[in-house]
């Protein structure tokens, strides 16, 4: 038997070694998709009421908000999409995600504004 390391390389020079992705890291993508999804049941939800028993303000603030949550809907399939190829991959990137939040944030808060906008230059 020898004393050298099975693994050898040259310096400088790295080895891939096949790391195993464990299955809560599927269910977390999956658990984060299901959770962008009920957001936008909520929000969709919100716009067919108003819809339903708004005036003409309402109709208008039902399409904002519908709007916003398909949009929402297909943000959130295409990050799904996105991240579960990734970790099939194994790529070594960061998962998280930094704008998708704080870009709905700023089209909830137009659409509000715009529905209060609406609602008090009406009267």
């Amino acid at each position: 038997m020898s004393s050298a390391p099975m693994l050898q390389s040259t310096p400088g020079k790295r080895i891939a070694l096949p790391t195993r992705v464990e299955p809560k890291v599927f269910f977390a993508n999956e658990r984060t998709f299901l959770s962008w999804l009920n957001f936008t049941i909520i929000l969709g939800s919100l716009g067919v009421g108003l819809l339903n028993f708004g005036d003409k303000i309402g109709r208008i603030s039902a399409f904002l908000f519908t709007l916003i949550a398909m949009l929402t809907m297909i943000y959130a399939l295409i990050t799904y999409h996105w991240r579960a190829d990734a970790i099939r991959k194994r790529g070594s990137g960061p998962y998280d995600d930094r704008f998708g939040p704080t870009v709905l944030c700023f089209f909830l808060f137009v659409a509000i504004v715009i529905n209060f906008m609406l609602r008090f230059n009406s009267q």
